[in-house]
């Protein structure tokens, strides 16, 4: 029996969703055992999740434009490929210098297929199916959530952290085979040329924002964020100025298109350092070993599993953006509940709280991604799907940014240490304040997204 071409590209998108989220999720489990090979303090052990995240931004808006000029399933497998290569070289690394730098190479290559991904499915599936694929796509995606902490756990605790990066490799050969298989190409910027200027004022802007918030308290802490600022006005006057921009900024005159990117950007700013800061108060302060703190991170990517797929066909029935706003008021709940932290906080109450974040990041992810590639026409979709997964990954490095911010006010440059358990706890409990507030403001850019655009009708 023959494999139809939109089961082809459901079974790449699965895949490749799930390869970046897993060495992610599971690359936070060893970083204690990372920093104790290396001698490394907090901050910079931050730093390997936040060197991946930040090339992944400023890689992110230049490589959706080459790939709308030369075409999205080419920049999508030389994607896969560099990001398969720099995970086998990330296991040779004999240092925390060398790890960063090809964690930045896989942020460059998880920019070249997170900024198709989502305009090739929308590209190939109809918007009756939409909402559906995206929610198997999504789930491909919490599976790497779920299996990063869970095996990661388990292959540092047997073999090593640098085991976590070669699980990638076979599963990136795979992926590199599979999109072969996948039918059409789609270039609808073909001809025109790219715009240097505006990409290198972008990537120039993202990493002077990054770094100013993780020297902050420091004085060119703040002159450096001051400078990220301008950078953004002045890349949003040249470029909508520009014939054949980087990106089309003028796309966020759509107000329902702006504030669910404004949702998306919320949402994962107050996800992303939740395992980051988890596994670390579990190891150091519950005094679990990485396969056992896995196993209890497991729970939020378990429920994202199950309720994924469910909330993205329940928002090609109902509004999207009410089903967000819904899984956001959850995320708010769970930020809050993990806000009162203590070294005697039960793993019930911890475990409960990972499952309200996971029921809410489920019914959040996909039905808003449905809802703003269902508010522009089908020509945009390249530049809508660069956007959302820009809004993505610049709110897990903003995230990971406060979260920094928060450990250097508090903690200094100390090494966590039994003697300086108590500051570190109150650093966790002081971020996952500001992440629940942060959630509520989530709920509130959801539903003022209003109703379906006649885009979408």
């Amino acid at each position: 029996m023959s494999i139809s071409p939109r089961k082809y590209a459901l079974m790449v998108a699965v895949l490749t969703s799930f390869l970046t989220p897993f060495v992610g999720s599971s690359i936070n489990i060893a970083l204690p055992s990372i920093g104790s090979e290396f001698t490394a303090t907090a901050i910079l052990l931050g730093w390997i999740p936040t060197a991946y995240l930040l090339a992944l931004a400023v890689c992110l808006v230049p490589f959706g434009r080459i790939a709308d000029i030369y075409g999205r399933k080419r920049i999508f497998t030389y994607g896969i490929i560099l990001f398969t290569v720099s995970s086998f070289l990330a296991t040779l690394s004999f240092s925390i210098d060398m790890l960063l730098v090809f964690r930045v190479l896989q942020g460059a290559g998880s920019a070249m297929i997170f900024g198709n991904l989502f305009a090739i499915i929308a590209s190939i599936f109809p918007a009756s199916d939409r909402g559906k694929a995206l929610g198997i796509t999504i789930t491909g995606a919490f599976l790497g959530l779920f299996l990063g902490p869970v095996l990661g756990g388990f292959l540092t605790e047997y073999f090593g952290w640098r085991s976590i990066f070669f699980f990638n490799v076979p599963l990136g050969i795979l992926a590199t085979l599979a999109v072969t298989r996948v039918e059409g190409e789609w270039a609808e910027a073909s001809g025109k040329s790219f715009d240097i200027i505006g990409s290198i004022i972008l990537g120039f802007t993202l990493v002077t924002l990054m770094y100013g918030l993780s020297i902050l308290p420091e004085t060119m802490g703040f002159y450096l964020i001051l400078g990220g600022v301008v950078g953004l006005i002045l890349f949003y006057i040249i470029e909508s100025r520009m014939e054949s921009p980087v990106l089309d900024v003028g796309i966020f005159k759509n107000r329902s298109f702006t504030l669910y990117n404004l949702a998306a950007f919320i949402s994962y700013c107050s996800a992303a350092p939740i395992v980051f800061i988890l596994s670390l108060y579990l190891q150091y302060i519950k005094g679990l070993d990485p396969q056992w703190a896995g196993i209890v991170l497991s729970v939020q990517p378990v429920m994202m599993v199950i309720f994924s797929p469910l909330a993205g066909k329940i928002s090609d029935i109902i509004e999207p953006r009410k089903v967000a706003a819904f899984g956001m008021v959850l995320n708010t709940i769970g930020c809050v509940l993990f806000a009162f932290l203590g070294a005697e906080t039960s793993m019930i109450v911890i475990v409960i709280g990972l499952g309200l974040l996971g029921l809410g990041f489920a019914n959040f992810s996909s039905p808003n991604t449905n809802a703003i590639m269902g508010s522009v026409e089908s020509h945009l979709y390249g530049v809508a799907s660069t956007t959302v997964t820009t809004m993505r990954v610049l709110g897990q490095m903003s995230g990971m940014g406060v979260v920094l911010l928060v450990l250097v006010l508090v903690l200094g440059s100390s090494t966590i240490t039994p003697q300086i358990y108590p500051e570190f706890i109150t650093s966790t409990r002081i971020s996952f304040a500001i992440f629940a507030i942060l959630s509520f403001l989530g709920v509130l850019a959801s539903m003022a997204g209003g109703n379906k655009d006649k885009n979408q009708q």
